[in-house]
């Protein structure tokens, strides 16, 4: 289906939007799979979302910074060769009952249902 410039539009809308959304799910799931540093998040972030969510340092950080105030997530630093030390981030107990909980109530509990994998490829 090719959509006109208008449609196009309303699409790109959504998705920027959607994406923004995503992003505190895909961090977390990025923790979840081990202590990383912020590269490896947006990498991680990039590969399993096949390049569709591209967040800037910037965003990653400020959202890193919230979820440690909140005690989702817990920092070391890890000396670096190349210049100041890297942060390691990883999910907390709390961060990953508060994950777990979401997937469930929010993906699992949802998406995994039959008839809505009907409902998402009808056509």
């Amino acid at each position: 289906m090719i959509l006109d410039k208008y449609e196009q539009t309303l699409l790109n809308g959504w998705e920027d939007t959607h994406k923004q959304s995503q992003l505190t799910l895909w961090i977390m799931l990025a923790l979840k799979h081990g202590p990383k540093h912020m590269n490896a998040i947006k990498k991680f972030i990039s590969n399993w979302t096949n390049q569709t969510i591209l967040a800037d340092d910037k965003s990653i950080y400020r959202a890193l910074r919230r979820f440690n105030e909140a005690e989702l997530i817990s920092f070391t630093n890890k000396p670096s060769q190349k210049g100041p030390d890297l942060k390691i981030y990883e999910l907390t107990d709390t961060g990953s009952h508060v994950l777990s909980k979401f997937i469930e109530r929010n993906i699992s509990d949802i998406f995994f249902h039959q008839q809505v994998k009907e409902l998402l490829l009808a056509k």
